[in-house]
């Protein structure tokens, strides 16, 4: 500071100068230094200002302070004490490397103490529902409070290990749900730890590394006559209107549940007959009403362009149903639909619908790639098994493979089919 004027203290070797216009307290703020000796030469060191804290006890510099400072560090420099630094500058960085290792390892003890249902409610569940369809909040929130807190609520994310794992598996087992939902428990777990890892509170591999992952079969092989589907259709509408509406959509539309519930009536396009369906599974795609699903969305109440189609029974009118209302099961039953059945694969579930309607849609057409894009598969893989299952087109290969034999069918030219 131009012009300052140096002035003793009653500790040897400590000066200050007055600041010309801040004060600390009664007195002007003072700026403290400290002269000694080291190998033969005069070091000065500035302090610094009364009204500025020590980092090493949180309180104010004052001429005493300074005064145990010159002390310390000039029997420093007369005896070369290695565990003491020789200047105030390397002091001050000493303890700067000190308060930074404690920060450290008081951030570390806090990210090893952060649990498991702590990261995934407070963080990882909040993020979700930013980023994801609200869908994927709901479900993953619902595989959460069923199915994970239970086991890892309260184990701290570094101390979650396979074996907790290996306990939510049992459980689901026991509990007779699928491999799909099993592996889609799994997927949180590892979707939560990478979260973890990647906002620097979690260190290491996933525990789900370390656990084998159910590989799920979910192929449905089951579908419903025409006798079935109406049967099952009339015993829906006599107890709920709406769940016959539902089902309807998915028999005659081929559209799956997630993609009924979200369903606004700006979807709807009567005058063309048509549907939009909106970030579906594998994309946004048009979907093409029969005159009787036409006609059904023509006769309810229309909403706002915005408004859910199907509701939320209970709840916030804008939620989004996560899955098909039990009656839906209960109905199933009471046509015993699954009578003596056992295997997944071939029970009537809401899904079976969908099916349905492919499997129909494919006997009377033949054409994979229609029934592909009728369905919103991405690729021909998954609509290929429709084609496999076609009894109908066996037969008439197997008949027309018989007029052959039969000499009822005369060869044309020999066709080469490539390697």
């Amino acid at each position: 500071m131009a012009g300052y004027k140096w002035k003793k203290t009653k500790y040897k070797g400590v000066r200050y100068y007055d600041h010309p216009t801040r004060k600390h307290g009664l007195k002007f703020d003072r700026y403290l230094a400290i002269r000694y000796q080291k190998d033969g030469k005069r070091i000065e060191e500035g302090i610094g200002w009364t009204s500025e804290i020590d980092p090493e006890d949180n309180q104010f510099w004052t001429e005493a302070k300074a005064a145990l400072v010159l002390e310390r560090l000039r029997g420093a420099a007369k005896h070369g004490k290695k565990e003491a630094p020789a200047r105030i500058s390397e002091q001050r960085k000493i303890e700067a490397h000190r308060r930074k290792a404690e920060q450290e390892a008081q951030d570390q003890a806090e990210k090893n103490n952060i649990t498991f249902g702590r990261f995934i409610t407070e963080t990882y569940l909040p993020q979700r529902k930013l980023d994801k369809k609200a869908k994927t909040h709901e479900i993953e929130k619902m595989l959460y409070d069923r199915h994970l807190k239970e086991f890892l609520e309260n184990v701290p994310l570094p101390e979650v290990k396979s074996d907790h794992l290996e306990d939510i598996k049992r459980s689901m087992v026991s509990k007779k749900l699928s491999d799909r939902t099993i592996q889609y428990a799994l997927q949180v777990i590892r979707q939560v730890f990478h979260t973890a890892k990647k906002k620097h509170v979690y260190e290491g591999e996933s525990p789900t590394s370390a656990v084998h992952w159910p590989k799920p079969d979910n192929m449905k092989l089951r579908y419903l006559s025409i006798d079935e589907a109406e049967k099952l259709l009339a015993a829906l509408a006599d107890k709920s209107q709406s769940l016959h509406d539902q089902a309807l959509l998915s028999l005659h539309c081929g559209l799956r549940f997630g993609e009924i519930a979200a369903l606004t009536w700006s979807c709807v396009n009567l005058k063309n007959g048509t549907l939009a369906i909106l970030n579906a599974k594998t994309g946004s795609r048009t979907a093409y009403l029969t005159e009787r699903a036409k006609e059904m969305l023509d006769v309810q109440v229309k909403g706002k362009p915005n408004e859910l189609i199907f509701p939320k029974r209970t709840g916030k009118k804008d939620g989004v149903m996560v899955q098909s209302s039990k009656t839906f099961n209960r109905v199933v039953d009471k046509l015993k639909l699954n009578k003596g059945v056992t295997d997944r694969k071939q029970r009537v579930t809401f899904h079976t619908l969908r099916h349905t309607y492919a499997t129909h849609l494919y006997e009377s057409t033949h054409d994979l790639y229609l029934t592909q894009r009728s369905l919103g598969h991405a690729t021909g893989t998954m609509t290929a098994r429709y084609a496999k299952m076609s009894e109908s087109r066996l037969r008439e290969g197997a008949a027309a493979l018989q007029n052959v034999f039969s000499g009822k069918q005369q060869y044309g030219k020999v066709i080469n089919f490539p390697k």
